[in-house]
């Protein structure tokens, strides 16, 4: 007890001999451990995010939820419509078709990674979704996005040899030719998301990090961590500006060489069904490619949570919903091919 009480004491001398400017060092470098290890703490391993939504009144939620609802049955129920008739029709089975039944089920899964989450909220009147959860999502919402664009491409390229060349048509865009298309487009978008999933990894997030979003959407998240994301947004506008811009140069490049031939054609009505094959097309391209620039350009120029979730909801809940009703109304070949299937089923009943 005796050397305990003698050694605190000799310390307190030190510390009482020490000049004034030492024992300000001493108080500010113990403050910086302090303050480093309680932001230790307060940095992730977050468990789980809370996503605010569209609105925080009570009142609105039941509407909203109905609406969402019916929103999302609809583009199930479309897109699964459009993938049975092109099954079951003999008539489609062709390239653009197959394409077109992919795009159904990127469509039917693009909406299933964001609303269902949202309904659950709403019902259980929670806002949580877990970091494991939340980085799921933004992984499927990357790779859905990314294969609406390549699809869209690659559906304007058979469009550009339809027309362009007819007589090689069967040759080129024989289903092998299709097949490696897709296929190549899923690679490319499975490893690019993976990047960006590897990179939001190594950020920190506070804990009970509010997300103001119905969906995790990665710009959002970004946003919000709470460490250095200057390398993140780096291989996010990279890969933006190659997954945008050169898929959407490609259809603006096959649709120049379709118009240029199609003048070509002397009659009115050579003309005409020319490019009445590509109207539902140019519909669901230019639905996607709006939609898609008003969610980059809200995010980049504006700072209102609301306006951000309105135009991620044209992009990722109506653009969805519409592309089904596009491609009944404006192909004859689809509605030939929906009255048959709606015939059968009629007889069976």
């Amino acid at each position: 007890m005796n050397d305990a009480h003698t050694m605190v004491k000799s310390k307190s001398d030190d510390l009482a001999e020490m000049p004034f400017g030492c024992l300000l060092n001493v108080a500010f470098s113990s403050f910086r451990i302090h303050t480093s290890c309680m932001e230790a703490e307060n940095h992730t391993e977050a468990s789980q995010f809370l996503l605010l939504g569209l609105s925080d009144d009570p009142k609105l939620q039941p509407l909203l939820c109905g609406v969402f609802l019916c929103m999302y049955l609809f583009t199930v129920l479309g897109n699964l419509l459009i993938i049975v008739a092109i099954i079951y029709d003999s008539h489609l089975h062709t390239a653009m078709y197959f394409f077109l039944s992919n795009l159904s089920f990127i469509e039917i899964c693009f909406t299933s990674t964001t609303v269902p989450k949202m309904l659950v909220n709403v019902q259980a009147q929670s806002k949580d979704i877990s970091y494991i959860g939340c980085l799921i999502q933004v992984y499927f919402v990357m790779i859905f996005a990314g294969m609406d664009s390549f699809l869209l491409t690659v559906m304007a390229y058979d469009r550009y040899v339809a027309i362009c060349q007819p007589l090689y048509y069967m040759v080129i865009m024989n289903p092998r030719f299709c097949g490696i298309l897709v296929l190549i487009s899923w690679l490319i978008i499975f490893w690019v998301s993976l990047l960006h999933i590897l990179l939001m990894r190594r950020l920190t997030f506070c804990v009970g990090t509010e997300i103001p979003h119905f969906f995790c959407e990665l710009t959002q998240i970004l946003k919000v961590a709470c460490s250095d994301t200057h390398i993140n947004n780096i291989v996010l506008n990279v890969a933006t500006a190659l997954l945008g811009v050169i898929p959407l140069t490609g259809i603006l490049f096959s649709y120049s060489r379709i118009v240029a031939s199609v003048m070509r054609i002397s009659s009115a009505g050579g003309k005409y069904k020319a490019f009445s094959t590509c109207g539902s097309h140019l519909s669901v391209v230019s639905l996607f490619y709006v939609t898609g620039l008003g969610v980059h350009l809200s995010s980049a120029l504006t700072h209102s949570s609301l306006q951000n979730s309105i135009a991620s909801v044209m992009y990722t809940v109506v653009t969805p919903m519409l592309n089904p009703f596009i491609y009944s109304l404006r192909n004859k070949d689809m509605k030939g091919a929906l009255r048959r299937l709606f015939n059968l089923v009629t007889s069976c009943l």
